[in-house]
C-alpha cells in the first residue's frame, strides 16, 4: 500500500514553491487564491524572503502547508494515496490530500492555527528540546520528576525525542536528561512550547474553528497524531486534529502502525526529506520516496 506522509514545522526554506509557481498554472491559481485569503502575499515571502522571515510563525506554518498541498496537486492522479499521515502541521496537508479537508478551508485552519500558537506563545515564555540516545520511557520518567510543565512532545524516531515546556523546567530536564547518558539534549530556536499543556489557550480557539468547518469522508484512512491508529471517520478525525495542539506527535508509533497495516512505500510530499530519515529510523527495510511532478 502506498502511505503519503506531509512534514511539519523546520521543513522551510527559502525559495520554496517557487518550480510549482513558475511551471504550472493551476499552482499559480492556487498560490494567488491562498494571498487572497491570508490577506497577504504568502508568495513574496516564500520565493523572496530570507530564512528569518520564513521563521514567523504566520509565515511558516502556511507556507509548508502550501508547498505539500499544491506539489501534492500537481503530482495528479498517479499520486493517489492508500494512507496517509502528516507530522503536526502536516496532519492538515494529509487531511487535502485524501479528501477530507477542502484546500481553501484547510488553509484558513491552518492561519487560524499558527496565529492561535503565536497567542498562546506570548502568554508564558516557554521552549522546546531535542533528546538524542535515550529510550522514550526514561525520557518520559525525567519530565514526570522535573517541578514545573515539560512533557515529551515529539516521538520522532526511536532514540529522538523532543521536549516541551517551561524554559526552567526544559533547563532542569536537560540537565537530568544529559546525567542519565543522553548524547545530546538541546534547546530548539522555536517561539514556544508546542504540543504541550501550554497550547491549551490555542487548542481552545482552534477547537471552535474546526468545529465550524466541514469535514468530508475521506478516500484512505488518515494516521493521526494523537492516536496512531487508521482514521476514516469525519467526527473523530475533527476530534484527533483538536487535541494535536496539546498531545504529543506519535510519529514513531504511527509509521510503526502503518507498516504493520501493510505500507509498502512511504512518499514524502513537501519540502524537504527529514519525515523520509525518521522512517528509515524507524524501519531501515521501509522504501522512502521523494514526491515529484
Amino acid at each position: 500500500m502506498k502511505a503519503y506522509i506531509f512534514p511539519g514545522q523546520g521543513a522551510q526554506f527559502t525559495g520554496m514553491g517557487l518550480d510549482l509557481y513558475e511551471n504550472h498554472a493551476e499552482a499559480q491559481e492556487m498560490f494567488q487564491q491562498a494571498n487572497k485569503i491570508l490577506g497577504f502575499n504568502i508568495t513574496d515571502v516564500m520565493f523572496e524572503g530570507s530564512a528569518e522571515d520564513l521563521k514567523q510563525t504566520k509565515v511558516t506554518q502556511p507556507a509548508i502547508f502550501l508547498h505539500s498541498v499544491i506539489l501534492h496537486k500537481m503530482m495528479g492522479e498517479k499520486a493517489k494515496p492508500e494512507m496517509v499521515a502528516g507530522h503536526s502541521l502536516g496532519e492538515f496537508s494529509a487531511l487535502v490530500a485524501n479528501k477530507t479537508l477542502a484546500y481553501e478551508d484547510a488553509l484558513k485552519l491552518v492561519s487560524q492555527r499558527a496565529m492561535a500558537m503565536q497567542k498562546a506563545c506570548e502568554v508564558q515564555p516557554s521552549t522546546m528540546a531535542a533528546v538524542l540516545g535515550l529510550d522514550d520511557h526514561i525520557v518520559e520518567a525525567v519530565c514526570a520528576d522535573v517541578d514545573g510543565i515539560v512533557v515529551a512532545a515529539n516521538y520522532n524516531c526511536p532514540g529522538q525525542l523532543v521536549i516541551s515546556g517551561e524554559i526552567d523546567a526544559i533547563d532542569k530536564a536537560c540537565e537530568a536528561l544529559l546525567e542519565k547518558g543522553a548524547k545530546r539534549a538541546l534547546k530548539l530556536p522555536v517561539g514556544g512550547a508546542f504540543h504541550s499543556p501550554l497550547m491549551e489557550p490555542a487548542r481552545e480557539e482552534l477547537a471552535k474553528a474546526i468545529e465550524n468547518t466541514t469535514f468530508n469522508t475521506p478516500i484512505c484512512p488518515v494516521y493521526q497524531n494523537v492516536t496512531t491508529f487508521a482514521v476514516t471517520y469525519p467526527e473523530e478525525i475533527k476530534k484527533n486534529l483538536i487535541f494535536q495542539l496539546t498531545a504529543p506527535v506519535k510519529w514513531t508509533q504511527s509509521v510503526q502502525q502503518m507498516i504493520k497495516d501493510g505500507a509498502s512505500s512511504f512518499t514524502e510530499v513537501g519540502p524537504g526529506k527529514v519525515l523520509q530519515g525518521l522512517v528509515k529510523k524507524i524501519d531501515r527495510n521501509a522504501e522512502t520516496l521523494t514526491g515529484e511532478v
